[in-house]
């Protein structure tokens, strides 16, 4: 299970990293157009469309590496059984937040397909495509947080040092 949930995470990465790829050839596209007088509709909405998936694709594999932005000022002051309950009722609350989003992901692009709902720009793009990614990102957003909470429990989750530089400096 452990290499199935890994090989998941990072399935959402690559897929991820090829959205950016996308973004990046949507906004060259735009650019060459505007100098050699073409207009190719709606590039600048389906840069935002495959910028916005390629986040929310990377969510889970960012958590996976300790990236994600950590508040801890309240749990370097505790020890022991104190930190672990701390830790739990986080990761816990974090579930029940990223589920949360999920669902309503989910919903919001089942909607969108169902209504036939399109973009107002004069691309017209069936808005249930792109919010397909911000869906099925959230998703295995989710069952990463699941993972880190069970891992918790079973006292095998690795916690980002606290002192530790990024792991990226840009």
């Amino acid at each position: 299970m452990r290499r199935a949930l890994d090989a998941l995470y990072a399935a959402a990465a690559y897929l991820a990293a090829l959205l950016l790829i996308g973004t990046l050839m949507m906004i060259l596209l735009g650019i060459f157009g505007r100098l050699l007088d073409f207009q190719v509709r709606g590039s600048d909405a389906y840069a935002g469309y495959l910028m916005a998936g390629s986040g929310f694709l990377a969510l889970a594999h960012t958590l996976k590496r300790g990236e994600h932005i950590r508040v801890s000022v309240v749990s370097r002051l505790l020890e022991g059984h104190a930190h672990k309950l701390l830790e739990l009722i986080a990761i816990g609350i974090a579930v029940l937040l990223a589920i949360v989003l999920a669902w309503f992901s989910v919903r919001l692009a089942w909607l969108s397909f169902t209504l036939h709902d399109i973009s107002t720009g004069n691309d017209a793009t069936p808005l249930w495509l792109p919010e397909t990614g911000m869906a099925l990102g959230t998703v295995i957003f989710a069952l990463a947080m699941i993972d880190e909470f069970q891992l918790e429990v079973r006292g095998r989750r690795v916690e980002p040092k606290h002192d530790a530089e990024p792991l990226h400096i840009e």
